[in-house]
Protein backbone atom coordinates (compact mmCIF):
# COMPACT_ATOMS: atom_id res chain seq x y z
CA UNK A 1 0.00 0.00 0.00
CA UNK A 2 1.58 3.26 -1.15
CA UNK A 3 0.56 5.94 1.33
CA UNK A 4 3.67 8.07 1.73
CA UNK A 5 5.19 10.32 -0.93
CA UNK A 6 8.99 10.31 -0.96
CA UNK A 7 11.49 9.80 1.86
CA UNK A 8 10.67 10.99 5.34
CA UNK A 9 12.52 11.55 8.58
CA UNK A 10 11.08 9.31 11.26
CA UNK A 11 11.89 8.98 14.94
CA UNK A 12 11.57 5.25 14.42
CA UNK A 13 10.02 2.65 12.19
CA UNK A 14 8.40 -0.67 13.16
CA UNK A 15 7.00 -3.48 11.08
CA UNK A 16 3.76 -1.59 10.47
CA UNK A 17 4.33 2.03 11.32
CA UNK A 18 6.38 5.18 11.76
CA UNK A 19 6.74 7.73 14.52
CA UNK A 20 7.65 11.07 12.94
CA UNK A 21 9.19 13.88 14.98
CA UNK A 22 7.32 16.67 13.24
CA UNK A 23 4.20 18.74 13.73
CA UNK A 24 1.34 17.05 11.93
CA UNK A 25 0.63 20.42 10.28
CA UNK A 26 3.72 19.75 8.22
CA UNK A 27 3.92 15.97 8.48
CA UNK A 28 0.51 15.27 6.96
CA UNK A 29 1.81 16.65 3.67
CA UNK A 30 3.76 13.42 3.11
CA UNK A 31 0.55 11.40 2.96
CA UNK A 32 -1.53 10.90 -0.13
CA UNK A 33 -5.01 12.39 -0.19
CA UNK A 34 -7.81 10.03 0.88
CA UNK A 35 -5.30 7.58 2.38
CA UNK A 36 -6.13 7.63 6.11
CA UNK A 37 -8.82 5.26 7.35
CA UNK A 38 -8.85 6.56 10.92
CA UNK A 39 -7.43 9.55 12.74
CA UNK A 40 -7.72 8.98 16.48
CA UNK A 41 -6.08 11.48 18.77
CA UNK A 42 -6.02 13.15 22.16
CA UNK A 43 -4.71 16.71 21.72
CA UNK A 44 -3.14 18.88 24.41
CA UNK A 45 -6.11 20.05 26.43
CA UNK A 46 -7.24 23.63 26.95
CA UNK A 47 -5.80 24.32 30.39
CA UNK A 48 -5.59 27.67 32.11
CA UNK A 49 -2.45 26.55 33.93
CA UNK A 50 0.26 25.80 31.39
CA UNK A 51 1.87 22.36 31.44
CA UNK A 52 5.10 21.33 29.79
CA UNK A 53 3.60 18.42 27.90
CA UNK A 54 1.20 20.60 25.93
CA UNK A 55 3.85 21.96 23.51
CA UNK A 56 1.69 24.98 22.75
CA UNK A 57 2.41 27.34 25.63
CA UNK A 58 1.95 30.33 23.35
CA UNK A 59 -1.75 29.48 22.86
CA UNK A 60 -4.25 30.97 25.30
CA UNK A 61 -7.56 29.33 26.11
CA UNK A 62 -9.31 31.94 23.96
CA UNK A 63 -7.16 30.92 20.99
CA UNK A 64 -7.40 27.18 21.57
CA UNK A 65 -10.25 26.35 19.20
CA UNK A 66 -8.61 28.23 16.32
CA UNK A 67 -5.35 26.45 17.08
CA UNK A 68 -6.99 23.01 17.11
CA UNK A 69 -9.10 23.55 13.99
CA UNK A 70 -6.03 24.16 11.83
CA UNK A 71 -5.02 20.53 12.38
CA UNK A 72 -8.48 19.21 11.53
CA UNK A 73 -8.54 21.37 8.39
CA UNK A 74 -5.18 19.97 7.31
CA UNK A 75 -6.36 16.40 7.91
CA UNK A 76 -9.59 16.69 5.89
CA UNK A 77 -8.13 15.97 2.45
CA UNK A 78 -5.99 13.11 3.80
CA UNK A 79 -8.95 11.25 5.32
CA UNK A 80 -10.48 8.50 3.18
CA UNK A 81 -14.03 9.22 1.95
CA UNK A 82 -15.37 6.57 4.35
CA UNK A 83 -12.77 7.27 7.05
CA UNK A 84 -13.27 8.60 10.57
CA UNK A 85 -11.77 11.38 12.67
CA UNK A 86 -12.05 10.76 16.43
CA UNK A 87 -10.84 13.37 18.91
CA UNK A 88 -10.78 13.17 22.69
CA UNK A 89 -11.87 16.47 24.27
CA UNK A 90 -11.87 17.34 27.98
CA UNK A 91 -13.86 20.11 29.63
CA UNK A 92 -12.17 23.08 31.28
CA UNK A 93 -13.15 26.03 33.44
CA UNK A 94 -13.04 29.68 32.53
CA UNK A 95 -10.14 31.55 34.09
CA UNK A 96 -10.69 32.58 37.69
CA UNK A 97 -14.26 31.34 38.09
CA UNK A 98 -16.28 28.17 38.58
CA UNK A 99 -17.87 28.44 35.13
CA UNK A 100 -17.26 25.64 32.66
CA UNK A 101 -15.92 26.65 29.27
CA UNK A 102 -18.06 25.96 26.22
CA UNK A 103 -15.02 25.51 23.98
CA UNK A 104 -15.77 21.79 23.23
CA UNK A 105 -19.13 22.80 21.78
CA UNK A 106 -17.62 25.70 19.85
CA UNK A 107 -15.09 23.26 18.39
CA UNK A 108 -17.85 20.82 17.47
CA UNK A 109 -19.99 23.44 15.75
CA UNK A 110 -17.09 24.88 13.79
CA UNK A 111 -15.92 21.41 12.69
CA UNK A 112 -19.32 20.93 11.06
CA UNK A 113 -20.17 24.45 9.92
CA UNK A 114 -16.75 25.63 8.75
CA UNK A 115 -14.71 22.52 7.91
CA UNK A 116 -17.65 20.44 6.60
CA UNK A 117 -17.02 17.40 8.76
CA UNK A 118 -20.14 15.47 9.77
CA UNK A 119 -20.74 14.32 13.33
CA UNK A 120 -21.40 10.58 13.49
CA UNK A 121 -21.83 10.37 17.24
CA UNK A 122 -20.52 11.72 20.52
CA UNK A 123 -19.11 8.97 22.71
CA UNK A 124 -18.25 9.62 26.34
CA UNK A 125 -15.21 8.12 28.03
CA UNK A 126 -15.55 7.72 31.78
CA UNK A 127 -12.06 7.62 33.27
CA UNK A 128 -12.74 5.39 36.28
CA UNK A 129 -9.40 6.34 37.84
CA UNK A 130 -9.83 10.11 37.45
CA UNK A 131 -8.56 12.33 40.25
CA UNK A 132 -10.99 14.74 41.99
CA UNK A 133 -10.27 17.75 39.81
CA UNK A 134 -10.40 20.73 39.53
CA UNK A 135 -8.84 20.94 43.00
CA UNK A 136 -10.01 24.48 43.79
CA UNK A 137 -13.68 23.77 43.20
CA UNK A 138 -13.89 20.08 44.10
CA UNK A 139 -11.46 19.61 47.01
CA UNK A 140 -11.12 23.07 48.52
CA UNK A 141 -14.38 24.94 47.99
CA UNK A 142 -16.37 21.71 47.47
CA UNK A 143 -18.81 23.35 45.08
CA UNK A 144 -18.33 21.13 42.01
CA UNK A 145 -18.20 17.43 41.14
CA UNK A 146 -14.98 15.95 39.82
CA UNK A 147 -14.58 15.84 36.04
CA UNK A 148 -14.12 12.22 34.99
CA UNK A 149 -15.84 12.11 31.58
CA UNK A 150 -14.27 13.20 28.28
CA UNK A 151 -16.13 13.71 25.03
CA UNK A 152 -14.91 11.59 22.12
CA UNK A 153 -16.26 13.32 19.02
CA UNK A 154 -16.49 11.02 16.02
CA UNK A 155 -16.58 12.74 12.63
CA UNK A 156 -16.59 11.66 8.98
CA UNK A 157 -16.50 13.44 5.63
CA UNK A 158 -19.54 11.59 4.28
CA UNK A 159 -22.70 13.69 4.22
CA UNK A 160 -24.90 10.76 5.18
CA UNK A 161 -22.51 9.68 7.97
CA UNK A 162 -22.26 6.11 6.67
CA UNK A 163 -18.53 5.66 7.07
CA UNK A 164 -16.73 2.38 7.76
CA UNK A 165 -17.91 1.06 11.15
CA UNK A 166 -19.02 -2.26 12.59
CA UNK A 167 -20.40 -2.43 16.13
CA UNK A 168 -20.25 -6.23 16.04
CA UNK A 169 -16.48 -5.93 16.45
CA UNK A 170 -16.84 -4.11 19.78
CA UNK A 171 -19.49 -6.16 21.54
CA UNK A 172 -19.46 -6.21 25.34
CA UNK A 173 -20.23 -9.19 27.60
CA UNK A 174 -23.88 -9.84 28.35
CA UNK A 175 -25.08 -9.07 31.85
CA UNK A 176 -25.80 -12.17 33.93
CA UNK A 177 -29.53 -11.46 33.68
CA UNK A 178 -29.34 -11.08 29.91
CA UNK A 179 -27.43 -14.34 29.58
CA UNK A 180 -30.16 -16.10 31.60
CA UNK A 181 -32.79 -14.57 29.32
CA UNK A 182 -30.98 -15.91 26.24
CA UNK A 183 -30.53 -19.35 27.78
CA UNK A 184 -34.10 -19.66 29.08
CA UNK A 185 -36.39 -16.97 27.64
CA UNK A 186 -39.47 -18.91 28.74
CA UNK A 187 -38.54 -18.15 32.34
CA UNK A 188 -38.92 -14.42 31.68
CA UNK A 189 -41.51 -14.25 28.90
CA UNK A 190 -44.84 -15.86 29.70
CA UNK A 191 -46.67 -17.01 26.63
CA UNK A 192 -45.51 -16.27 23.09
CA UNK A 193 -44.85 -12.60 23.68
CA UNK A 194 -44.86 -9.79 26.23
CA UNK A 195 -45.42 -6.07 25.77
CA UNK A 196 -43.06 -3.74 27.66
CA UNK A 197 -44.30 -0.49 29.24
CA UNK A 198 -42.52 1.28 26.36
CA UNK A 199 -44.78 -0.51 23.90
CA UNK A 200 -42.04 -2.77 22.53
CA UNK A 201 -43.15 -6.34 21.96
CA UNK A 202 -40.76 -9.12 22.99
CA UNK A 203 -41.12 -12.70 21.78
CA UNK A 204 -39.33 -15.83 22.93
CA UNK A 205 -37.89 -16.31 19.44
CA UNK A 206 -36.34 -12.83 19.43
CA UNK A 207 -34.32 -13.62 22.56
CA UNK A 208 -33.07 -17.09 21.66
CA UNK A 209 -30.17 -15.91 19.50
CA UNK A 210 -26.80 -15.43 21.16
CA UNK A 211 -24.91 -12.75 19.19
CA UNK A 212 -21.73 -13.17 21.21
CA UNK A 213 -22.29 -10.07 23.30
CA UNK A 214 -24.31 -6.92 23.72
CA UNK A 215 -24.00 -3.81 21.57
CA UNK A 216 -21.77 -1.26 23.25
CA UNK A 217 -23.31 1.98 24.46
CA UNK A 218 -21.82 5.42 23.82
CA UNK A 219 -20.53 5.53 27.40
CA UNK A 220 -17.17 3.77 27.68
CA UNK A 221 -15.64 3.15 31.10
CA UNK A 222 -11.90 2.48 31.21
CA UNK A 223 -9.28 3.46 33.78
CA UNK A 224 -6.23 5.47 32.78
CA UNK A 225 -3.96 4.10 35.46
CA UNK A 226 -1.69 1.60 33.72
CA UNK A 227 1.55 1.34 35.68
CA UNK A 228 3.26 -1.86 34.59
CA UNK A 229 3.32 -1.92 30.79
CA UNK A 230 6.65 -1.87 28.98
CA UNK A 231 6.50 1.90 28.52
CA UNK A 232 6.07 2.54 32.23
CA UNK A 233 8.60 -0.08 33.30
CA UNK A 234 11.37 1.16 31.01
CA UNK A 235 10.72 4.80 31.90
CA UNK A 236 11.04 3.92 35.57
CA UNK A 237 14.10 1.72 35.15
CA UNK A 238 15.92 4.31 33.01
CA UNK A 239 14.79 7.20 35.25
CA UNK A 240 13.02 8.93 32.37
CA UNK A 241 9.87 10.90 33.12
CA UNK A 242 6.84 9.26 31.54
CA UNK A 243 4.42 11.33 29.51
CA UNK A 244 1.92 12.71 32.08
CA UNK A 245 -1.19 12.51 29.87
CA UNK A 246 -1.13 9.10 28.21
CA UNK A 247 -4.01 7.88 26.04
CA UNK A 248 -5.54 4.68 27.58
CA UNK A 249 -4.91 1.54 25.54
CA UNK A 250 -8.46 0.19 25.88
CA UNK A 251 -10.04 3.39 24.58
CA UNK A 252 -7.86 3.49 21.47
CA UNK A 253 -8.38 -0.24 21.00
CA UNK A 254 -12.15 0.30 20.96
CA UNK A 255 -11.95 2.89 18.18
CA UNK A 256 -9.44 0.96 16.07
CA UNK A 257 -11.50 -2.24 16.26
CA UNK A 258 -14.78 -0.42 15.64
CA UNK A 259 -13.74 1.75 12.69
CA UNK A 260 -10.97 -0.09 10.83
CA UNK A 261 -10.01 -3.43 9.34
CA UNK A 262 -6.68 -5.21 9.38
CA UNK A 263 -4.27 -3.50 7.00
CA UNK A 264 -5.93 -0.07 7.23
CA UNK A 265 -4.00 3.09 8.08
CA UNK A 266 -4.43 4.68 11.52
CA UNK A 267 -2.93 8.11 12.24
CA UNK A 268 -2.43 10.06 15.47
CA UNK A 269 -1.73 13.76 14.96
CA UNK A 270 -0.80 14.39 18.63
CA UNK A 271 0.94 11.16 19.48
CA UNK A 272 2.85 11.77 22.71
CA UNK A 273 3.73 8.37 24.18
CA UNK A 274 2.24 6.64 21.10
CA UNK A 275 -0.51 4.48 22.56
CA UNK A 276 -2.20 4.71 19.15
CA UNK A 277 0.79 3.24 17.31
CA UNK A 278 1.07 0.40 19.81
CA UNK A 279 -2.61 -0.49 19.51
CA UNK A 280 -2.49 -0.32 15.71
CA UNK A 281 0.59 -2.54 15.58
CA UNK A 282 -0.98 -5.08 17.93
CA UNK A 283 -4.14 -5.20 15.81
CA UNK A 284 -2.41 -5.48 12.45
CA UNK A 285 -3.04 -1.94 11.20
CA UNK A 286 -0.54 0.35 9.53
CA UNK A 287 0.07 3.49 11.54
CA UNK A 288 1.76 6.88 11.48
CA UNK A 289 2.19 9.04 14.58
CA UNK A 290 3.25 12.68 14.74
CA UNK A 291 4.62 14.72 17.62
CA UNK A 292 7.04 17.63 17.76
CA UNK A 293 8.80 16.36 20.89
CA UNK A 294 11.98 14.36 20.33
CA UNK A 295 11.88 13.28 23.96
CA UNK A 296 8.38 11.83 23.59
CA UNK A 297 9.40 10.05 20.39
CA UNK A 298 12.48 8.57 22.06
CA UNK A 299 10.64 7.26 25.12
CA UNK A 300 7.61 6.03 23.16
CA UNK A 301 9.79 3.44 21.45
CA UNK A 302 9.73 1.60 24.79
CA UNK A 303 6.32 0.31 23.74
CA UNK A 304 8.07 -1.74 21.04
CA UNK A 305 11.16 -2.90 22.97
CA UNK A 306 11.70 -6.39 24.32
CA UNK A 307 14.26 -5.61 27.04
CA UNK A 308 15.91 -2.78 28.96
CA UNK A 309 19.15 -2.84 26.95
CA UNK A 310 17.30 -2.45 23.68
CA UNK A 311 15.15 0.32 25.17
CA UNK A 312 18.18 2.32 26.34
CA UNK A 313 20.04 1.90 23.06
CA UNK A 314 17.10 3.05 20.94
CA UNK A 315 16.27 5.93 23.29
CA UNK A 316 19.82 7.27 23.19
CA UNK A 317 20.02 6.98 19.41
CA UNK A 318 16.77 8.87 18.86
CA UNK A 319 17.79 11.56 21.35
CA UNK A 320 21.05 11.98 19.43
CA UNK A 321 19.10 12.65 16.23
CA UNK A 322 19.22 9.21 14.61
CA UNK A 323 16.29 7.43 13.05
CA UNK A 324 15.81 3.92 14.42
CA UNK A 325 14.58 0.79 12.67
CA UNK A 326 12.82 -1.38 15.28
CA UNK A 327 11.67 -4.61 13.64
CA UNK A 328 12.25 -7.09 16.44
CA UNK A 329 9.07 -6.39 18.36
CA UNK A 330 6.45 -9.13 18.12
CA UNK A 331 2.86 -7.94 18.44
CA UNK A 332 0.56 -10.00 20.68
CA UNK A 333 -2.64 -11.36 19.22
CA UNK A 334 -5.61 -8.95 19.46
CA UNK A 335 -7.05 -11.06 22.26
CA UNK A 336 -4.00 -10.44 24.39
CA UNK A 337 -4.51 -6.67 24.36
Amino acid sequence: MQIIRGDIMAGYTTNLGKYICESSLNGLDILEDNSINLIVTSPPFSNQRKKKYTNFDEVSQDEYVDWLLQFAKKAYSKLAPNGSFVIDIRSAYEKGCAVESIYPYEFLIRMVKELKYNLCQTVYWNNTSALPLPIQYVNIEKIRLKNSVNMNMWFTKKDDGRCKANNRKVLVPYSSRMQKLIDKPESFIKGEQVTRPSGNVLTIKSWQKDNGGAISSNLLSYPNSSSNDSYQRFCKNLKIKAHPARYPYKLVEFWVNFLTDEGDLVVDIFSGSNTTGKVAEDLGRHWISFDISQEYAASSIFRFCNNIDQAKKYYDRIMSGENVICLLYTSPSPRDG
